[in-house]
């Protein structure tokens, strides 16, 4: 098959090929004018170019071949036909969407399985001004900032925001190797038909099948926290193509749950009946202002949001039993804290470990890698959506209901603790502590009260406890000093008894009819906080946050709330005396319990040191 350039390229050609023969014609005598022979001198003429142009192979140095994709019909799927047009040019990436995020822009990539090579390109920005014609002086190029894998076709790449002046329309462009041609427009760009950028505010941005309804994760619809929401005022739209380009969508279904910013959404008849059929479907909200608005009220979200499959990439659990307790967290740079964290939780029983990844740029994924090489059940999911905590919890509700008996909801700063230290627990008195596995088998004693689904647990907040630097046995052997009173709590719920809305506020879930929740009496069981650690750490802590609806400590509203650090204000300086700060009770218990019990005789080594050299 020919492309489109190479057809131009081929009607030129002719063009010039035919002059010589023109010239021909016209220097034959008037009187041989019309002559047969002379006739037949010009047919012969023109039919050995005509074949010449298709036995000789035409060989430039300059030639560039350009993917130019038409806007196509939203009941065939652009995806696949630029993919096959790809691979006639080679091309292994096509840029679906782009969304403006306030530090960067990301980039959905089409993945054809070749991710190392997508590293070697940098991001292109144009002016933002239009040009009459192109000038490579009216680009900018800036290295990618990360390349990572999103879902099962897709990759993510982020760019630095546009210099000013310059668009967020970024493309990439692969960089100039000996040996490597580019290919794309002249000047190298990776091209595609969708030349827009999504506003991070306005955006449908995941989606994923539950049962007989599509899960929706949407920006801009500006709920309630806390609140459920008519979800009469909104309506699902399905298809394969374009629909802010070409106007129009697929099939159309109603909403039966809205509330923050999860919409849940009725299947078309003919995915119900075929749910495999729905990967890759991309999927939106509309919204009407009030339920009786007319007709041209109705708005549609633009979307990057497609339907995917959210089984483990450890295989099915088809053939497995349910592991009885798991975790999922969300983390941003947290990848100093895991080992300690994860290999403390294993101790007290947990068996599954989802980390949802909100766009680290540290040692993470090594991390992980080396905890799954000794056999921790532990898989990264990117989440690269900022200030969605609630809404990425909610999402790993979903994720883990198949695999997890009980899940649990918390940081990667907060450490179980059972203190046992009233006399309704002599058992546990007679040896000094809780045993191993002690949280799994509390959460399997509550499984015997079907009506019980989400255990609270108090959280205690720790302080420096006079410490300038990182404590080199990690954090529950470091911090000792912490505020008297406790904040807040969080929870471990059943996945299957959470209300269809999954709203929740990160501490806590919404639970269906007839379903209840336990508070565990602190002597029973409570939650070191190790929240406000030695400065440098916490000054990372202050400078990012995960969560939905808590405000920007560096914005100067809502300073009262306890996210944020008591007197500290909306500016990352360190106050004076920090290392001394949160400090009203010294409680050395959980310290005392894992120099006595975890460590190893044979090195003097807690698990998650890897050397002496650490201490």
């Amino acid at each position: 098959m020919d492309s489109s350039e190479q057809k131009r390229k081929r009607k030129r050609l002719l063009r010039t090929s035919a002059a010589p023969a023109t010239s021909y014609f016209l220097v034959l005598k008037p009187s041989h004018l019309f002559s047969v022979r002379s006739l037949l001198l010009y047919f012969s003429f023109f039919i050995f170019l005509f074949l010449l142009y298709y036995t000789v192979k035409i060989h430039s140095s300059v030639f560039r071949p350009v993917l130019v994709v038409s806007s196509l019909s939203l009941l065939s799927s652009s995806s696949d036909s630029v993919q096959d047009f790809g691979k006639l040019l080679s091309l292994p990436f096509e840029i679906e969407d782009r969304i403006l995020l306030p530090d960067h822009v990301l980039l959905l990539v089409k993945n054809n399985g070749i991710v190392e090579k997508i590293q070697e390109l940098d991001c292109v920005y144009r002016k933002s001004i239009v040009f009459e014609d192109r000038n490579i002086d009216g680009l900018e190029e800036m290295n990618v900032l990360s390349v990572d894998e999103y879902d099962e076709f897709r990759l993510v790449v982020r760019c630095p925001l546009p210099p000013v002046n310059y668009s967020a329309v970024v493309n990439l462009r692969r960089r100039g190797r000996k040996g490597v041609e580019d290919l794309g427009d002249e000047n190298g760009l990776w091209r595609n038909n969708n030349q827009s950028v999504h506003n991070w505010e306005n955006v449908a941005y995941t989606a994923t099948l539950d049962g007989e309804t599509a899960v929706v994760f949407v920006k801009g619809l500006n709920l309630r926290q806390k609140r459920e929401s008519d979800p009469r005022q909104f309506s699902c739209h399905f298809g394969l193509g374009n629909w802010e380009a070409e106007g129009k969508f697929m099939l159309t279904t109603k909403a039966v749950t809205a509330a923050q910013e999860v919409v849940r959404c009725l299947l078309p008849q003919s995915i119900k009946k075929a749910p495999e059929k729905a990967q890759g479907i991309r999927v939106t909200v509309g919204v009407t202002p009030h339920v009786h608005a007319r007709a041209h009220e109705h708005v549609v979200l633009p979307s990057v949001a497609k339907i995917f499959s959210l089984k483990s990439t450890k295989g099915s659990v088809k053939n497995h039993r349910k592991y009885e307790l798991c975790v999922c967290t969300m983390v941003w740079n947290q990848g100093f804290a895991l080992r300690e964290w994860i290999m403390y939780h294993a101790w007290l029983g947990v068996e599954r470990w989802f980390i949802y990844d909100n766009n680290s740029d540290d040692t993470i994924k090594e991390v992980i890698q080396e905890l799954e090489q000794v056999n921790y059940n532990v898989t990264r999911h990117l989440w690269p959506w900022v200030k969605t905590q609630e809404a990425g919890f909610s999402h790993c509700a979903l994720r883990a209901k198949d695999e997890c008996n009980w899940v649990s909801f918390m940081d990667v700063d907060e450490f179980f603790y059972f203190p046992y230290s009233t006399a309704q627990h002599q058992a546990f008195r007679k040896v000094g502590y809780a045993g191993q596995n002690s949280l799994r088998a509390l959460v399997a004693n509550v499984s015997s009260s079907p009506r019980i689904s989400e255990i609270r647990t108090t959280c205690h907040s720790f302080g420096p406890s006079g410490l300038t630097k990182q404590p080199p046995q990690g954090v529950t052997a470091g911090y000792t000093c912490r505020l008297q009173s406790p904040e807040r709590h969080k929870s471990i719920i059943r996945p299957e008894a959470l209300d269809t809305t999954l709203l929740n506020v990160v501490h806590h879930f919404r639970l269906k009819n007839g379903f209840k929740y336990l508070n565990l009496p602190q002597s029973t069981a409570v939650i070191n906080h190790y929240k406000y650690q030695v400065w440098d750490v916490f000054k990372a802590k202050f400078y990012r946050r995960v969560a939905t609806y808590v405000s920007d400590w560096q914005e100067n509203h809502n300073e009262g709330s306890r996210d944020r650090a008591p007197g500290l204000g909306t500016e990352a300086i360190e106050p004076p005396n920090w290392s001394q700060q949160f400090c009203e009770v010294w409680d050395t218990g959980l310290r005392d319990f894992v120099l006595a019990n975890l460590v190893d005789t044979s090195n003097g080594l807690l698990p998650w040191e890897t050397s002496s050299s650490d201490q």
